[in-house]
């Protein structure tokens, strides 16, 4: 599954299709909230945050190939990944972009 940020490829002609979508959302526990309040408090890196966010984005990228496959792409162009928000002790993630296969794939 091919998943791109670009509105082209070079691998050749492809048909674009219909807009695909998928979201993520991951909660943030009570601890880990605590911890991070204190650091963003002091000052420092959030690093337990990043780690939720990595896990999340990978996710909602994964839902984002699932569904194209579902649908029966090769790929998806012009893929954007919200801001993510950290809010009331959740990360959300949404996905977006345009399916494709490749011209000479049936699909």
């Amino acid at each position: 599954m091919r998943l791109v940020t670009t509105d082209t490829i070079s691998d050749g002609p492809v048909r674009h299709g219909e807009l695909v979508y998928a979201t993520a959302v991951s909660g943030a526990n009570i601890l880990r909230d605590v911890r991070e309040a204190i650091t963003n408090t002091l000052g420092g890196q959030m690093t337990r945050y990043e780690k939720l966010l990595d896990r999340t984005i990978a996710r909602a990228l994964d839902a984002l190939a699932e569904r194209a496959r579902e649908k029966g792409y090769d790929g998806v162009l012009a893929i954007r990944i919200s801001h993510p928000e950290i809010t009331d002790g959740a990360i959300e993630v949404v996905v977006c972009g345009t399916g494709f296969n490749y011209a000479g794939n049936p699909g």
